[in-house]
Parts: C-alpha cells; structure tokens; sequence
C-alpha cells in the first residue's frame, strides 16, 4: 500500500512565506552592512599602499645616497647608515607584500558580496511585484445590458 503525503494547512504555508520572506530582508541588510565594512577596509588598505610605496620611494633614495656615501668614506657611521636604511627598506617591503595580499582578497571578497547583493535585490524586486500584484484590489465588472 502507497503512503500519501500529508496534506499542508495553509497556516503552516502561510508562515513559511513569511520567514523565507523574512529571511530574504535579513540577508539583504545583512549583506549591505558588509560590503559597508569591507569597502571601509579596502579604502584603509588603499591609504596604507599608498604610504608603503611612497615611503620605500624615499627609503631607496636614502640608500642610494647612504651607499654614496659609503663608498666615498668606508667609516662605521656610514657603514651603520647604510645598515638602518637597508632594514627599514626590507620592513617597507614586507609590510607592502602584505597589504597588497590583504587588499587582494578583500577586493575578491566584496566583489562576491556585491554579486550576492545583485542577486537579493532581483529578487527582493520580483517578490515586490508579485506582493503588488496579489494584493491589487478585485476590480468587478459591470454587466452588459442587453438590447432589445
């Protein structure tokens, strides 16, 4: 003997459009505050790029000079000179491998973001028109007099 499937109350349906319509509204405020957050993050990794290279800029300018220097008059201060710069040089790289690393994967992550918020607002859009379309008022036509 086959078993049947229950039958569904049509309150039970009822809250179940409810949440999947409420759900949909969390995740789409919940998917602007972040790409909020992660567009704030990638303008601060954009400003600290920014200082990275203009700061190695100027720290292989120093170098250049500092090795000048050196090979002008080999003395410890120089030579010393020559070390500061050199490290503080390595430290600017590093720091500017990985910010651009950082800003790589946030930029992967707010271009998902805003494909997921392209996909809420389609169908935030389509469940507006059908809302407007079930709730429109029963307009009652009028009966066609006969002639006679």
């Amino acid at each position: 003997m086959a078993r049947t499937k229950p039958i569904i109350k049509a309150e039970t349906l009822d809250e179940v459009i409810h949440s999947s319509v409420k759900a949909l509204s969390d995740a789409t405020s919940t998917v602007n505050a972040s790409i909020i957050k992660v567009t704030a993050e990638a303008k601060k990794l954009t400003t600290e790029i920014k200082r990275h290279v203009k700061k190695k800029g100027v720290l292989i300018k120093r170098n250049k000079t500092a090795l000048a220097k050196l090979k002008k008059s080999p003395n410890a201060a120089n030579n010393k000179a020559v070390d500061i710069v050199t490290n503080a040089l390595k430290e600017t790289k590093v720091a500017l491998d990985n910010a651009r690393t950082n800003k790589a994967s946030a930029s992967v992550e707010l271009a998902s973001l805003r494909l997921v918020q392209k996909r809420l607002k389609a169908y935030s859009k389509a469940m507006a028109t059908a809302d407007k379309a079930l709730n429109a008022p029963i307009k009652k036509r009028r009966k066609v007099k006969k002639s006679k």
